[in-house]
């Protein structure tokens, strides 16, 4: 009597279930790829932003010292000097915000 050698077939499901694996598997590195990418650009766009508001806020502070420089009594009392006017205390008015 002869045996038969016994093949190891992969069955129709086998054959389906690797394959449906190694696709998963596939499209999640691409997915991780185009995410990591998009996250990078995201970072970029973060970091030009800061960029800019760091700029504004310098250029905000430049604006409130020449804001100060102008509104100093020295240089209001010269422009009034300038414009002919006198400077007379009594007509000045105190205001306190409370």
């Amino acid at each position: 009597m002869r045996r038969r050698k016994r093949r190891n077939r992969i069955t129709k499901g086998e054959r389906l279930l690797y394959t449906a694996g190694a696709l998963a598997l596939v499209c999640s590195l691409i997915i991780q790829i185009f995410c990591g990418a998009n996250i990078g650009s995201l970072n970029q766009t973060v970091e030009k932003l800061k960029y800019d508001i760091t700029n504004q806020e310098k250029k905000n502070e430049s604006l409130d010292m020449k804001v100060s420089e102008l509104t100093s009594y020295d240089q209001i009392k010269d422009i009034v000097k300038e414009m002919g006017l006198e400077y007379n205390n009594d007509n000045i008015v105190v205001i306190n915000n409370q």
